[in-house]
């Protein structure tokens, strides 16, 4: 079974007061799915600077976001044992964050992607993620995006592996 990705944007990269806002997943099964997350009622950070790459507001959130028990829900429902991450301190903050508002267990471990990659293939990978972005002209800083572009650089990665001599 191929793997699953996930991604979150935040309300700012504070590891102590951000939170999620938005959650995406992607893979080849599944296809891309995201969700923006309603801020809970104690989460108040809020910074302009991510703001303006994620082009996401607070009003939009409070307006057109899923809460996060609902949320939590999904993302168990999706999500069979494990899915990865390429920011793993950033992106299992939000995750724990998530899940400890809505107050749900997660049914799934969220891991680095650096347990599906050689050493070769890690030495490639953000290469390759620049030409994926770029090939495709898919929008960052979305997490449904970024999602289906983790997906898509693995796929080039692999891809790579198989065709240079040496690299598992």
């Amino acid at each position: 079974m191929e793997p699953i990705f996930i991604d979150f944007e935040a309300s700012s990269l504070d590891l102590i007061s951000s939170y999620p806002i938005e959650v995406g997943i992607a893979s080849q099964q599944g296809g891309v799915q995201s969700w923006l997350i309603r801020p809970a009622p104690l989460w108040s950070d809020w910074s302009i600077e991510a703001e303006h790459l994620h082009g996401l507001t607070r009003n939009q959130l409070e307006a057109e976001g899923t809460n996060a028990v609902e949320v939590a829900h999904l993302l168990n429902q999706h999500i069979p044992a494990v899915c990865y991450c390429d920011a793993w301190s950033y992106d299992s903050f939000w995750f724990h964050r998530l899940f400890k508002a809505a107050r749900v267990q997660p049914t799934f471990r969220l891991e680095s992607i650096t347990h599906l990659l050689n050493t070769q293939q890690m030495a490639r990978w953000s290469e390759i993620r620049k030409h994926v972005i770029k090939d495709t002209g898919w929008d960052t800083h979305r997490a449904g995006n970024d999602a289906r572009i983790l997906l898509e650089t693995w796929h080039q990665v692999r891809e790579f592996s198989l065709i240079e001599p040496g690299i598992n």
